[in-house]
């Protein structure tokens, strides 16, 4: 089997687990026999390219031009079975559904986020969520609050590439939803219950868990979206040393809020940024993982890492949170200081009790073995059908 993996990688500064999931997906796949046949561009790479696909860019999100023409010539040689789309924006476009349906070649498309309703693809703006956008045929409140990329311009122009594709994202062939939530927004979207797949990301076994240490790890992003000041209102409703320590590791526009927090108390330190040891090194040192998005989060990576790890996890009631800790996997709060603060002290007793079953949930319905499988039966859906679609 001949897979195309199409994804517009986001610019490394900003760490992207969206970046890390492609790659390990592709290296599963691969371990698993499939031929994988990478098409990537990078958002880092726009400050390079020549002039003539520079004066392009501003309608790259809905007509890319160069990767239309490139994404042709490589389905013309090398005939996959499949085309598996993960993000498409800025350089790619969604036109590549398009483009791969005019070779015959069915296709398939991770959804990571709700870009297909929302320009930002958060559902989130100015400290809270928002679904202005739903139901418009032209997302005009994004214009009005620029979120895409704090540009009234650009919002403009995600917000005519989502109308003009709104026909492209319904001829989909099947849609991986990360979890039940996203699966309920294409479902909202008019995608029928048929063509959408629940399969959630994975990542590689870390091995046997460490020992649980104390404490709790928060490890993310520093953006509002993330909840970091919300942890930290939580936490200061604690006596000074009476949970353990708050790991804070990450790096971010709320940077500062981390280090202020570091320096008022003695049982929260901020970290930094880690390396792939560093951050071993810290899971291993806490007991608690503490995931508290206040966005409706899809899937985030550090649930997966502390599952894998035997870290049960505190997490917001949001998004695809609940689907991940589930029964047995840790706790849940509503999005507020105050049920945050009452959670904070269950979930130190009873981290130790709950480890044991936080590793096996990831290993019953997270592990790359589960995933890689049922990734494989989707496509195996379309085995014999590429080149031969009715278009």
């Amino acid at each position: 089997m001949k897979v195309v993996v199409a994804h517009n990688r986001y610019r490394e500064a900003i760490p992207s687990g969206e970046n890390v999931i492609v790659d390990t997906e592709i290296t599963q796949l691969r371990a698993a026999g499939v031929e994988v046949v990478p098409f990537q561009r990078s958002s880092d790479d726009i400050g390079g390219l020549p002039p003539a696909q520079k004066a392009l860019l501003p309608i790259s999100p809905i007509y890319g031009v160069p990767a239309q023409r490139e994404l042709s010539e490589l389905l013309k040689r090398e005939r996959p079975e499949v085309v598996h789309l993960h993000n498409p924006y800025p350089l790619i476009s969604p036109w590549i559904v398009r483009t791969a349906h005019k070779h015959g070649v069915p296709v398939v498309q991770t959804v990571h986020n709700y870009r297909q309703v929302c320009s930002s693809g958060l559902y989130f703006r100015d400290g809270h969520n928002c679904y202005e956008c739903r139901d418009k045929l032209i997302g005009y409140p994004a214009v009005v609050h620029k979120c895409y990329r704090g540009s009234s311009a650009q919002s403009a122009l995600m917000a005519t590439t989502l109308a003009v594709h709104r026909p492209t994202w319904r001829s989909v062939d099947r849609f991986i939803a990360l979890t039940d939530k996203i699966a309920s927004h294409l479902h909202d979207y008019g995608i029928p219950d048929s063509r959408i797949v629940i399969k959630p990301n994975g990542l590689p076994d870390p091995g046997a868990p460490a020992p649980l240490g104390d404490g709790f790890l928060y490890a993310g992003r520093l953006s509002p979206e993330k909840g970091l000041a919300l942890l930290l209102d939580a936490w200061q409703r604690h006596p000074d040393g009476s949970l353990g320590v708050l790991r804070i590791a990450g790096d971010g526009e709320l940077r500062q809020l981390a280090v202020d927090a570091a320096a008022a108390r003695q049982d929260v330190e901020y970290l930094g940024v880690l390396d792939r040891a560093q951050i071993m090194a810290a899971w291993a040192a806490a007991s608690v993982a503490v995931v508290v998005p206040t966005w409706e989060d899809v899937l985030p990576t550090v649930v997966l890492e502390a599952l894998s790890t035997g870290r049960p996890v505190l997490g917001t009631a949001v998004g695809g949170i609940p689907y991940m800790v589930g029964a047995d996997g840790g706790w849940l709060s509503k999005p507020d200081p105050a049920s945050l603060a009452a959670v904070l002290p269950v979930a130190r007793a009873s981290a130790a009790a709950l480890s044991e079953s936080a590793r096996k949930r990831w290993v019953d319905h997270f592990h790359p073995d589960v995933l890689t499988a049922r990734l494989i039966d989707v496509y195996n859906d379309f085995t014999g059908k590429s080149h031969s679609l009715p278009r």
